[in-house]
């Protein structure tokens, strides 16, 4: 069964980058990269992806305020949809935190740091669409190579 991801990432390069990357290492994806982050709850709700995947940066319309928000109503809409954050290995500790707790608490379902190879990145968007929901699951965190599983 074809997975859809859908990319919320700011330079439209790295997302085109990102998107030939997980054309290539994925056989079974679409990926649909959104065209700004206003619109990504609305292509969410259009595409129903498996994974949402929107980068978080220190300033508007990237902050993690405003990802949080546009997964909140992702979630609403597709609450199976899986939530990666990607964070750049040279922002903010502050900013890297608020996403590792994110993770803690459940609100995403793994975050990615820039320096990760592309392997891994694919192997994680794999991970955490075929995991299956389970609301009893202990959110026990792993910590492995830049991610939290």
């Amino acid at each position: 069964m074809m997975k859809k991801i859908v990319l919320d990432i700011q330079s439209d390069i790295h997302a085109h980058t990102m998107e030939r990357m997980l054309m290539q290492k994925l056989d079974d994806c679409q990926v649909v990269i959104s065209e700004s982050p206003d619109a990504t709850a609305e292509w969410c709700k259009t595409h129903r992806p498996d994974v949402l995947l929107m980068e978080v940066k220190a300033y508007s319309p990237w902050m993690f305020k405003e990802r949080m928000a546009i997964r909140d109503k992702v979630k609403r809409n597709t609450e199976n949809c899986r939530v990666i954050l990607f964070v750049d290995d040279d922002t903010d500790e502050d900013l890297t935190e608020k996403v590792r707790q994110a993770k803690r608490e459940g609100l995403i379902d793994a975050f990615l740091f820039g320096s990760v190879s592309e392997n891994y990145f694919a192997s994680v968007i794999v991970s955490v669409y075929i995991r299956q929901p389970n609301k009893h699951q202990n959110l026990q965190n792993n910590y492995e190579g830049g991610i939290i599983v």
